[in-house]
């Protein structure tokens, strides 16, 4: 038995634990759809999988009840997919092993998947509950939040029945969000003719590894390295001063996620090898001394390979340096009217050269579409100076604050009696599907909580015990204080 199941409330952890038994990375979500349509199966309440590729469950009234206003609890069943160097976890088939490390839940070298399982649990703990009182309660869990907002996307029009959306993806308890930002995927390309290596060069794998990553929406503003930002600033000293070549660069796995690991093979004369070492122990120096308390782990290094037969063109070699030394990455600014809060940012996220293509993925976000359009323009200015065809997918709004909301009201009021302290209304740069839904029930009255989480997108995501049980109290008074329509 799992450890984590000793932990309160049952009701959630018990499912958290089952949940963390079915692989369900996005984009391979086929066993755990399956898994909430038994389950839903199993607590008697009917279920359905959309054209979305959604689950939705409906529960009806409890007696007496039936004349209050409807309520959908809103999750998405993806994980993110992020394990350490030395993990062999296959996330497509073996499940999460969790641990409990003092305060927190966490993960064995992988990320835990309390993003947003913990919300998904917490709606399966309501429709298997026999002794709630509520009114009419729908479940939505989208599918494939985490790489597109796919699920949200392709919600169907007129298949939800609920006045109130209580989205269940927000990460630190007591706080009560009413915004968010949108979001858009850039993507800039191109494809070149490989040159011939020169016979006599060596050549060496450079990695940078061990920076802490992380939620590129939540912690863009902590100050955390971008591996790839970070790289580029060594290439770019390797070619100007040791005669280096790029043969290929692999850096960064998931948009919305801050790259922890790049690596590259460079080509060299062989008497510059011991110089390009030096220049790594430099680097590395560097690094530790301007990203301390900050990044602990920094590692940088260097191991001689087999020379590859082709490597990238000189021309184009300098100018994907030039774009990805000059792209930019990071807050751009904040909201002026809440300045604690990032309005505009971008993520350097994934770079891949080698083959004769290179592709440079960004997330860019913001919380105003002329920002995030001039995000946009921005990347694209960049890129296309190196040639590079630029496109845009996966674009969605924004979540404009509602500070009159009634929901928002009701769970203030009751956090206030539970808890005797004041909860605090936020703003999110993270983007949250609450946007995409609203675009297609735009009557819905939306909040969004949760209990407190960590580093999600990261190996280190953890979660806080201490709050999942006064989220779950919150939770069933809500439900249960639900005014009538």
């Amino acid at each position: 038995m799992s450890e984590i199941k000793n932990l309160k409330p049952e009701c959630i952890w018990r499912n958290f634990d089952a949940l963390t038994q079915v692989p369900r990375p996005s984009g391979h979500l086929e066993k755990v759809q399956q898994f909430l349509l038994d389950f839903a199966a199993k607590a008697g309440v009917e279920a359905f999988k959309d054209a979305g590729n959604n689950i939705v469950m409906r529960k009806p009234a409890t007696p007496g009840m039936e004349n209050r206003k409807g309520v959908i609890l809103q999750a998405h069943m993806d994980m993110v997919p992020q394990k350490t160097p030395e993990s062999t976890h296959n996330f497509e088939t073996d499940p999460i092993e969790t641990w409990i490390d003092g305060e927190w839940v966490k993960a064995k070298g992988t990320t835990l998947g309390a993003d947003n399982g913990l919300g998904v649990a917490a709606i399966m703990a309501v429709m298997e509950a026999k002794d709630l009182k509520h009114g009419p309660v729908e479940a939505l869990i989208t599918a494939d939040e985490e790489t597109g907002m796919y699920g949200a996307n392709d919600l169907p029009t007129g298949e939800l029945n609920g006045d109130i959306l209580l989205n269940l993806d927000s990460e630190t308890w007591g706080k009560f969000v009413i915004g968010s930002a949108g979001g858009i995927d850039v993507t800039a390309k191109l494809d070149y003719k490989e040159a011939e290596t020169d016979k006599e060069d060596a050549a060496l794998r450079v990695t940078l590894k061990g920076l802490k990553g992380g939620h590129s929406g939540l912690e863009i503003n902590e100050g955390r390295g971008n591996a790839n930002k970070l790289m580029v600033r060594f290439v770019r000293e390797a070619i100007a001063e040791c005669e280096a070549r790029l043969a290929s660069w692999h850096g960064g796995n998931m948009r919305n996620a801050i790259p922890f690991k790049a690596e590259v093979v460079i080509t060299l004369p062989k008497e510059n090898i011991e110089a390009v070492k030096e220049m790594i122990e430099d680097f590395k120096a560097d690094f530790i001394d301007e990203y301390k308390g900050i990044e602990s782990g920094i590692e940088f290094f260097a191991e001689e390979v087999e020379t590859p037969a082709m490597e990238v063109p000189e021309e184009i070699q300098d100018n994907l340096i030039n774009v990805i030394y000059g792209c930019h990455n990071g807050v751009l600014r904040m909201i002026p009217s809440y300045p604690e809060v990032v309005e505009t940012s971008s993520n350097l996220a994934i770079i891949d050269i080698e083959g004769g293509k290179a592709a440079i993925k960004i997330l860019a976000r913001s919380s105003r579409e002329d920002m995030k359009e001039y995000m946009v323009k921005t990347l694209e200015s960049c890129f296309s100076m190196a040639g590079m065809k630029v496109e845009t997918a996966g674009s969605y709004g924004g979540w404009d604050p509602n500070p009159d909301s009634e929901v928002l009201h009701l769970l203030l009021d009751i956090y206030k009696k539970l808890f005797n302290e004041d909860g605090i209304i936020q703003v999110d740069h993270a983007g949250l599907e609450c946007s995409v839904i609203l675009g297609k029930y735009p009557h819905l009255d939306v909040v969004s909580l949760g209990p407190t989480m960590r580093s999600p997108h990261t190996t280190t995501e953890r979660a806080l015990i201490a709050t999942v049980d006064p989220f779950w109290t919150l939770l069933k008074t809500t439900l249960e204080e639900v005014p009538v329509k």
